[in-house]
């Protein structure tokens, strides 16, 4: 079956100042495996990228680094609010953090929320990490200001339910949903332990079950918010840090999907190709495609992951439908599953 080269608007390469857990090199690798040929990387780094200086410098990085192409957000900071004007001009789109995650790029206070949205262009998304009532704050300030919002990983039944509304009032909203909220529920979180600890957390099977239900409908994109942190990092007995890797399982747990019937492959390019591209408005990648096998059986990962963390909440398994070939304008870059000259 060939697809496209497929779309991760939600990803975290660790670099700047995290390049231990991931890098350009081995994030864009553990793309390519995946069926990614373009990733939109998020700001939350050390430094964050909340002024043109920092994201020009890693945005140089990743465009000499990475095996495919890299675009990065900008990250909205009440300290560097005017930086926003020449941010949007480079950055695809700006990213808030409304709640706790990992790193120091949280957004405190109404003042500074209407300040943001007030400033960032309409004709690019403010997507937001917004949870509970979050969510509704940021509904309310899109509509206030007329701006495309993009909520990111969406986890809870009441969260998809209000974006469903808020949709069908005509409000400028889209969102996305990751493959671990779709296929793990709390009961894996204890399964897991710290190797199942992200932000949002996993939600009751009800969540689930509301968002596959949403997914042909409401829901725009999926994305995997490949999230990598080292082993020694997840067994830290004072608090380990939230967040796993998804990059080379995203796919394969959504052609597993559609190989059960509870989603068609039509829909699946909608939501990793067609729907990322036209949101974020980008760039065509020409003579560029991938190759599944939509009937391989196997148990993930059947090869080591590229991925630097190189461990997977999925590990173990079963899975149906597999990267067999990714060509990148013109180029083979992955065959029979594993990334060519990585190594």
């Amino acid at each position: 079956m060939i697809l496209p080269g497929l779309v991760d608007i939600h990803v975290h390469l660790r670099t700047p100042g995290g390049e231990h857990k991931e890098d350009f090199r081995t994030g864009s690798a553990a793309a390519l495996a995946g069926g990614f040929t373009m990733l939109l990387a998020m700001p939350n780094t050390q430094p964050p990228l909340v002024t043109l200086e920092s994201w020009h410098s890693a945005q140089t990085r990743a465009q000499n680094e990475s095996l495919c192409d890299v675009f990065l957000y900008a990250g909205a900071s009440a300290e560097k609010l005017n930086e926003l004007p020449a941010l949007a001009n480079e950055a695809p789109a700006l990213k808030i953090y409304m709640d706790q995650t990992y790193g120091p790029l949280r957004v405190r206070g109404l003042e500074n929320l209407i300040r943001i949205f007030a400033s960032w262009p309409a004709s690019k998304p403010i997507c937001v990490h917004a949870e509970g009532e979050s969510v509704a704050l940021a509904l309310g300030l899109a509509a206030t200001y007329n701006k495309h919002l993009h909520v990111c990983h969406v986890a809870r039944k009441s969260e998809i339910e209000l974006i469903a509304k808020a949709k069908a009032g005509g409000l400028p909203v889209t969102c996305e949903v990751t493959p671990h909220h779709l296929f793990l529920t709390q009961a894996d979180a204890a399964r897991l332990g710290p190797y199942g600890d992200m932000r949002p957390t996993l939600g009751t099977p009800e969540d689930q079950q509301a968002l596959w239900q949403h997914l042909i409908t409401t829901i725009d994109c999926i994305a995997s918010d490949h999230a990598p942190h080292t082993r020694d990092e997840k067994e830290l007995i004072d608090g380990s840090p939230p967040g796993v890797p998804g990059l080379e399982s995203t796919l394969p747990l959504m052609l597993t999907a559609a190989a059960q019937g509870r989603i068609t492959y039509a829909r699946l390019v909608e939501l990793l190709y067609t729907n990322p591209r036209r949101i974020f408005n980008l760039p065509e990648q020409a003579d560029t495609f991938i190759e599944v096998d939509p009937l391989a059986k196997y148990t993930f990962p059947e090869h080591p992951l590229y991925t630097k963390c190189a461990w997977s909440p999925f590990s173990g398994m079963p899975m149906t439908g597999k990267v067999q070939r990714v060509v990148l304008r013109g180029q083979e870059v992955v065959r029979d599953g594993l990334v060519l000259n990585f190594r």
